[in-house]
């Protein structure tokens, strides 16, 4: 016969388990009916949020949404924060202030700062924590602390197709072109050329597209071989198993 012990450490467990099971459940009812979408923008007034784009919950920082533009299909991480202005219930004027293009990714804890015009074109991947902004502190006079001396703001331009590394630094007056990689860390500034790969602090081009040469310096891997269409799950985990058959008989 079990103790009374062992049935009541069996009844605390299956009840941890259910709650467990309870909260978790709830949790996703809540992210996916929290998310913002056009059909529910929630407290939002968008300017525009394009069909099939999500701003996941919970949303970080959102104000002047009325000047901010979303793209179609544009997916928003949680904690991304999303102004237009200095600060909420400014006029700021018939144009839009922030603009993401068509399939825009923000990764989780981005921050995309506008007080004056800001654009991010199409298929633009960001990831974690990136922060671009469009204006900056100055510190002119010795003699004021320099959180209260007017800022500096210049607009910054995102070309299509662009990948912003995880922590970059996207600072005022920046101008990427198209198809450009910024480095994990990097602190852009000024021009960036298409088709370009930049790095450091501040960045600097570390690696250009020549429609000749190919990509100079040379690329040390080989490009990756995309999937065919009409693949399973299932084919390509025993492809994978054979690839390593065939490694280890190496």
């Amino acid at each position: 016969m079990p103790s009374n012990q062992n049935v009541f450490s069996s009844l605390t467990a299956w009840r941890r388990r259910a709650v467990s099971r309870l909260v978790h459940r709830g949790t996703r009812w809540v992210r996916q009916a929290a998310a913002v979408t056009a059909e529910r923008p929630g407290p939002y007034r968008f300017r525009r949020i394009g069909t099939g784009a999500r701003l996941a919950y919970p949303q970080g920082t959102v104000f002047g949404d009325p000047w901010i533009e979303i793209g179609d299909h544009c997916i928003i991480a949680q904690d991304v924060t999303l102004t237009a202005g200095m600060m909420p219930d400014l006029d700021l004027g018939p144009d839009p202030i922030l603009t993401l293009g068509n399939g825009v990714v923000l990764g989780r804890g981005s921050h995309v700062i506008a007080d004056v015009r800001l654009t991010i074109g199409d298929d633009c991947f960001f990831g974690p924590g990136v922060y671009v902004t469009t204006t900056n502190h100055s510190y002119d006079d010795p003699d004021v602390p320099v959180g209260k001396q007017w800022p500096r703001t210049d607009p910054v331009e995102i070309g299509p197709g662009s990948w912003i590394g995880t922590g970059a630094v996207i600072l005022p007056g920046a101008r990427l072109g198209r198809n450009v990689v910024v480095a994990a860390g990097a602190v852009v500034r000024g021009e960036v050329p298409d088709h370009a790969v930049v790095a450091g602090a501040p960045a600097k081009v570390v690696r250009r597209w020549d429609p000749r040469a190919g990509w100079q310096p040379p690329l040390r891997t080989p490009a990756p071989v995309p999937i065919p269409e009409g693949v399973t799950p299932e084919q390509l985990l025993a492809l994978s198993a054979d690839e390593r058959s065939a490694a280890d008989a190496g």
